[in-house]
């Protein structure tokens, strides 16, 4: 699943953390957080790897990423199509 910089943004945002406690959580840097959460595409700037800890650091707060047609196994939001 590729997850986009909107979705990382809502997840920190519904988990009630402030970039600096995600930043120290996943332990990178703020103005890397900053890059992936700012930028219209952060490829080349920020490697998978570390989106990678950034999405496994959101999910051991209690967040779940969803695939288009999954659904959530607690309360939360998604995003549904627009038409």
């Amino acid at each position: 699943m590729a997850i986009s910089k909107s979705q990382i943004k809502a997840a920190r945002t519904l988990a009630g953390l402030t970039q600096f406690e995600l930043c120290n959580l996943a332990r990178i840097p703020l103005i890397t957080l900053r890059r992936v959460e700012g930028k219209p595409d952060h490829k080349g700037l920020v490697s998978e790897e570390i989106v990678a800890e950034i999405v496994s650091t959101l999910e051991n707060q209690g967040i779940q990423f969803l695939d288009d047609g999954q659904v959530a196994t607690g309360p939360g939001v998604a995003l549904k199509a627009l038409e």
